[in-house]
């Protein structure tokens, strides 16, 4: 079983985020999980145009990070999205991506069972919302989030701080904890069950108007 993790924030290494997310990492790798880290923050990643190019030719328009994460995305079994909080929000850069990530592979590859989970950074607020705005992504496409024993997130200027931050990083390992098992628990399911099937008949556009 795999993870990605997608690093937001524009310090690969070093930062707040980084150190969040590697406590997460360090615990699915001891738990038996393959870990693949995408540093995101640092690239020049713009926005939707809206063009529907990706519905003709199942990848988006922009031939950048976001077609070299898809196909990465379609074979993992979850989803890692770390993020630092500018102004209450997650930054810039993850919006634009998973926008056109999940959009431009919205008919290539189903997105329901995989894990997803979140991961914030802040020094002080500002974590609540922006952990609300990337678990979104996840809730419409059927993909269970991942969650903890407290909100998913570390808290400091630097990575320093986040060292003294003890209970933000004990939430990053219950995190890393929690998303093994229930990677382990759907796959197991899966042999099973399979996975549940989607109804795709209705969208609402209220054409009359009314």
């Amino acid at each position: 079983m795999k993870v990605i993790v997608i690093n937001g924030s524009p310090h690969i290494s070093g930062g707040c985020t980084d150190r969040g997310l590697r406590e997460v990492e360090d615990t699915l790798k001891a738990n038996g999980i393959e870990v693949e880290r995408i540093n995101v923050g640092n690239k020049d990643v713009r926005g939707c145009i809206g063009c529907n190019f990706c519905r003709k030719h199942g990848r988006c328009v922009f031939n950048d990070i976001v077609n070299e994460v898809a196909p990465k995305f379609a074979e993992a079994d979850g989803m890692i999205v770390g993020t630092p909080v500018y102004y209450a929000g997650a930054n810039g850069q993850v919006h634009a991506f998973l926008d056109r990530l999940f959009y431009s592979t919205s008919g290539v590859f189903d997105k329901a069972m995989k894990v997803g989970a979140t991961v914030v950074s802040s020094r002080r607020a500002g974590s609540t919302s922006a952990f609300d705005e990337i678990n979104k992504y996840f809730a419409m496409t059927s993909m269970p989030i991942a969650t903890s024993t407290y909100w998913n997130e570390v808290h400091g200027f630097s990575a320093d701080d986040v060292e003294k931050d003890l209970e933000g990083l004990q939430t990053m390992r219950n995190l890393g904890k929690n998303m093994a098992f229930l990677l382990k628990a759907i796959a197991s399911s899966k042999k099973e069950m399979g996975v549940p099937e989607q109804e795709r008949q209705y969208f609402t556009s209220f054409p009359d108007k009314l």
